[in-house]
């Protein structure tokens, strides 16, 4: 086995091609649905909305969907992305377990987020759209989408929730700085938000109340369509260039993962790496577990229902079925902003409802406790959602301790924490606090599920 701390790959391994999970899911998804028939989804249905090539993607089962070169291109200004073995960590523990992480941070927004961000602003600018609208929580994808509009001269409206737009004035300043605007959501510039604001003028915004307001801005325009970040089958395909990477690097490691971590808001970065390794547990009958962390105050996985939803607030999205908490359900306004949505991929959710993955929530604080630990070992200071896919990768690594196993786990470091320097400020003096989700309120947003599906 090999003693090296990093593994890195050349630009000629840089994946050629997506993997698509649709070809291997033991049984196929529900169907999308139109909201006004309930029934299936066409293509024409998603074309105010999105490229044609984009919905050719979110609705194959194709098991290998080629990446474009120009992508490419773009990809190499940062990928393939680092593999660590956090071997100072292990030392630090005191555990016999083999820590692996893939460091998404590298990218030139500091997360994850412009696997997909890159393709979808390509694909809009082939079919001649001159305008993408879309919604940002901890910023990430905001950033991401604004660098990639940047690259490819098209024009940038994101609506960042409003509790993240105070919180991470930084993420807003980037996003500006590459031409892209920034409005605090919910906002009075659409219906959606108007609404919102007459009924809860205090409102510290949500995903699903943002994705309205983004929605609502891209149909108004004949020049302009709406991207999303997370969630869809289409993003969650664009992220498994991690996944394909870190395979090929744990090979030059002469390693192979028992576990398989990610923290999961929408579920893009969690898939992006788990979902090759599935491809090959299902092919080859492994015995890898996959490991999907989400925070206690918005527990979509371990505490929503499994239904058809919408995606967004204001209901002008399709409706797919996955785990939500009700698409009119408000999360408090915890740090880790990315993971603030209601529901989850339906990918995710129907990998969850087979138990092909296994869920986990963790409190804000044992998370950021947990950042804390890996920055001192390891050198890199996580962002607050990438703390709870390290808050797992720590547990799973004392059990190991206790029970003298030596594992091999592979978690997903999806971004640094350079935006998030308040919100570390704010835990070093006391001031956070371990959020709950309202019971009562989440009740009643179920309660409000569309019938008839």
């Amino acid at each position: 086995m090999s003693d090296s701390v990093k593994y890195l790959l050349d630009e000629e391994h840089l994946p050629k091609h997506w993997y698509n999970i649709n070809a291997d899911l033991p049984e196929p998804l529900a169907p999308v649905l139109h909201p006004g028939t309930k029934q299936p989804i066409t293509p024409d249905d998603l074309a105010p909305i999105f490229p044609r090539a984009v919905i050719e993607q979110e609705m194959s089962t194709e098991r290998e969907i080629e990446i474009p070169e120009p992508v490419r291109d773009v990809y190499r200004q940062w990928r393939p992305s680092p593999l660590f073995r956090a071997r100072r960590l292990e030392k630090a523990l005191d555990t016999p377990a083999r820590i692996y992480y893939k460091y998404e941070g590298v990218s030139p927004a500091g997360s994850h987020k412009p696997n997909t961000a890159i393709p979808q602003a390509f694909y809009n600018k082939e079919e001649g759209v001159k305008r993408i609208t879309t919604e940002t929580g901890a910023g990430q994808w905001g950033s991401s989408l604004s660098l990639a509009g940047s690259m490819f001269g098209l024009e940038i409206l994101v609506y960042m929730v409003k509790v993240s737009f105070n919180h991470k004035p930084y993420r807003r300043a980037f996003m500006e700085t590459f031409g892209a605007q920034c409005i605090a959501s919910p906002s009075d510039t659409t219906e959606a938000g108007r609404a919102v604001l007459a009924e809860h003028p205090d409102s510290t915004g949500s995903l699903g109340i943002a994705i309205s307001e983004a929605v609502e801005a891209a149909v108004q325009r004949d020049d302009t369509k709406y991207a999303l970040g997370s969630v869809l089958n289409h993003v969650l395909l664009h992220q498994t260039v991690t996944g394909l990477e870190a395979i090929e690097q744990l090979q030059m490691a002469d390693d192979y993962p028992d576990l398989v971590i990610g923290c999961t808001g929408g579920g893009s970065n969690f898939a992006g790496l788990a979902f090759p390794f599935l491809h090959q547990k299902l092919r080859d009958d492994l015995k890898t577990e996959f490991i999907a962390v989400e925070p206690s105050a918005c527990p979509t996985l371990t505490k929503g229902q499994f239904a058809y939803d919408f995606g967004d607030t204001a209901h002008l999205t399709p409706l797919v079925k996955m785990y939500t908490l009700g698409s009119g359900f408000v999360p408090p306004g915890f740090h880790a902003g990315g993971l603030r949505y209601h529901g989850m991929a339906p990918q995710i959710s129907h990998l969850a409802r087979l138990g092909m993955i296994s869920p986990r929530s963790y409190n804000q604080l044992e998370c950021f406790d947990a950042g804390i630990r890996f920055a001192k070992a390891e050198g890199i200071l996580p962002a607050p959602e990438a703390n709870h896919a390290v808050r797992a990768a720590i547990h799973e690594a004392e059990k190991c301790r206790e029970t003298g196993e030596s594992k091999a786990i592979l978690f997903n470091l999806c971004g640094h924490g350079h935006f998030d320097m308040q919100a570390y400020m704010d835990y070093k003096a006391g001031k956070l606090k371990d959020l709950q989700y309202d019971e009562g309120e989440a009740a009643m947003a179920l309660a409000g599920l569309p019938s008839g599906c």
